[in-house]
């Protein structure tokens, strides 16, 4: 599609097919969705994880083959910055946001659910990034990678197009199952190729075209530095991890690197949340000492990680607009978190607030730069000065922790 422009920013979508690793003929198809700022020059991207699998059905593979003869595509009806479209929090820095979701079986007996703990997932998220710092807005990347140089096809001169970003630093985020698979895109190229190698999803990704007979890119470990994406923040919206035998072994390794990783990290909780509180295996926060949590798995001495709390925050109140999905986490019957408490809606105060500190943890980075400060630098920054306050937005409140503040750190 051609992208759409409005005013300063121009939004457009992308369909590729990817190789989890060049010698393993394991596939995934991804629909990403960006937006990016019309003259061309994003200081840096925010990946965006969704919250709950919208990818295929069980007709899905039928549907590929008819919109093959129909110049159609199942996954063209999917859209996964519907929920969390917080793309006016990017304007202000020129930056670019990105979402990505993908016709991925978790399982064959439920092929349209993701129950979240794969780290494919966190894999997904990590090569869409890459692919629009390499690549740009375009489906037609063969034409422009270098492995393709000495064919007809070659035209690097469409970079001129398609490329938006000034440098490749990239703030990995999600919400739900979508944070724990951002906390693993956002170790980077080497530790998820590491990880990868351990626990069977190897990574070291190939990029195809989605048609029967595709081009495709160099692997992305012949990729340019440059051309990766650089993580240099990461932000979680209750994110739920899950450890299922053979088909999800959880984040937890991924989150024990993170622990010695120098680069602002946050992750926010709602109150009255039993999806990431109690649901999570293991839960993302907890207030009683000695449990094992996300949290405590982020901490060591050397961590960057925070956590706040939403005061009648539940696990939906996050999104632009309703899912009838997340609803179900919400469901009062089931959670007993806060009973008889009116919890934030989506598309209200919790949204705006969601958007306003996307808005200020871009504000960390300097252009095209990665957090340039010390540890202590980032708990005195002025994001947190802002977070740490029962109200920081007039809107929504805070919980405090038990030392009367409004943020807890891992070390």
């Amino acid at each position: 599609m051609k992208p759409i422009c409005i005013n300063n920013y121009c939004f457009d979508r992308v369909h590729i097919w990817v190789q989890y690793d060049w010698l393993v003929p394991q596939f995934v198809e991804l629909v990403i969705e960006v937006f990016y700022p019309k003259n061309r020059a994003a200081n840096g991207l925010v990946m965006f994880s969704h919250g709950f699998l919208i990818g295929n059905d069980l007709l899905f593979y039928p549907k590929k083959v008819a919109g093959a003869l129909l110049n159609d595509n199942p996954l063209f009806g999917i859209n996964p910055s519907s929920y969390y479209n917080y793309s006016e929090a990017i304007v202000e820095k020129n930056w670019a946001m990105g979402f990505v979701t993908a016709a991925h079986m978790q399982s064959a007996l439920i092929p349209w659910v993701d129950l979240g703990g794969n780290p494919r997932v966190g894999q997904e998220a990590y090569a869409a990034a890459s692919y629009l710092i390499k690549y740009g807005a375009t489906d037609e990347f063969y034409k422009i990678d270098e492995h393709n140089s000495s064919r007809s096809m070659h035209d690097r001169e469409i970079l001129n197009r398609t490329r938006f970003m000034k440098g490749n630093n990239v703030i990995f985020a999600g919400h739900s199952i979508g944070g724990a698979h951002a906390q693993a895109a956002a170790t980077g190229f080497e530790n998820l190729r590491k990880l990868g190698g351990k626990n069977f999803r190897p990574f070291n990704p190939v990029i195809y075209d989605r048609e029967f007979i595709p081009a495709y890119s160099e692997r992305m470990e012949k990729w340019k530095p440059e051309d990766r994406a650089n993580p240099v923040g990461l932000l979680q919206l209750s994110p739920v991890d899950m450890k299922i035998p053979l088909i999800a072994p959880g984040m937890e390794p991924y989150r024990n690197i993170l622990s010695r990783t120098g680069m602002p990290e946050l992750m926010v909780v709602g109150q009255c949340d039993c999806a990431t509180l109690e649901s999570s295996n293991p839960p993302s926060w907890s207030p009683t000492a000695g449990i094992a949590t996300q949290f405590t798995q982020l901490s060591s001495a050397e961590s960057w990680a925070s956590v706040a709390r939403i005061e009648k925050g539940a696990h939906c109140g996050y999104l632009t607009e309703k899912s009838e999905l997340c609803k179900q986490a919400d469901n009062p019957s089931k959670c007993k978190l806060c009973p008889g408490v009116e919890t934030y809606e989506p598309n209200g105060a919790e949204t705006a607030f969601t958007i306003d500190m996307f808005r200020r943890f871009i504000r960390l980075y300097p252009d095209t730069g990665g957090f340039p400060g010390t540890f202590e630098e980032w708990k005195q920054s002025d994001f947190m000065q802002w977070l740490n306050n029962p109200s920081p937005d007039g809107r929504i409140s805070l919980v405090p922790f038990a030392d009367g503040q409004y943020i807890d750190f891992a070390r």
